[in-house]
């Protein structure tokens, strides 16, 4: 798949910071929406071309969703996909083994069909020198989770329009067989919740990828 412009000028300021004798360990940040999974993807499919496959690994957060009798009995399944609907702490302690394991490492997937994760159901190889995680809460600043941003080489916040995060989820649910006012409800009632505490609660990040109004993303910021 070609890459975008943005993708690979990522790429090529993330292989430059690069130390040959440590792991990078890189952030894909920004709200529900946002595209994160796609540009995640993307950069590791970039990195891989510059370098080798085994060379950049992709690892999402969405793993470390709590089981849903977990949150039933917590009083959270309605606000699924919350900061608190996640095990922060144990994801933290992947990402501290991630920075310092010289093997393979298990770690969970979660699997939108089935509305679950599947505990140690990836594997993240030995031979990775660039590691990326993706999610939303990357970089927020509250709680556990505070602790996270200063955990990573290089740290990126995907920035979208509310109104184009909106029009986006709706179509998520409605792909999902939902109705349009459920869609609606849906994305007003929890997503969009979420985004905005992304967008006003995340730290400063290290590159800033802006969508724009004819959905063309660039690099609005980079330190």
């Amino acid at each position: 798949m070609p890459q975008s412009n943005v993708v690979q000028d990522l790429c090529a300021r993330i292989l430059a910071a690069h130390n040959a004798d440590n792991r990078t360990l890189i952030a894909v940040a920004g709200p529900p929406g946002a595209g994160k999974s796609t540009i995640a993807a993307e950069l590791v499919e970039a990195l891989r071309a510059q370098t080798n496959e085994t060379f950049a690994a992709l690892v999402p957060m969405d793993g470390y969703h709590l089981d849903n009798p977990d949150l039933q009995q917590k009083g959270l399944l309605a606000v699924k996909g919350a900061p608190e609907t996640f095990d922060v702490t144990a994801f933290i302690e992947l990402v501290k083994d991630v920075r310092s394991a010289g093997h393979d490492l298990k770690y969970p997937l979660f699997d939108r069909a089935q509305d679950k994760t599947l505990p140690a159901a990836a594997t993240l190889p030995a031979a990775a020198r660039i590691v990326v995680f993706e999610g939303n809460y990357l970089l927020l600043q509250h709680g556990a989770w505070a602790a996270l941003s200063g955990m990573f080489d290089e740290t990126v916040l995907l920035s979208v329009p509310l109104a184009v995060l909106r029009a986006r989820l709706i179509a998520r649910w409605l792909d999902h067989g939902l109705t349009r006012q459920e869609a609606e409800s849906r994305a007003d009632g929890n997503d969009m919740v979420n985004a905005r505490t992304v967008l006003e609660h995340s730290a400063p990040a290290d590159h800033v990828l802006a969508t724009q109004p004819d959905g063309q993303i660039i690099i609005e910021t980079s330190r």
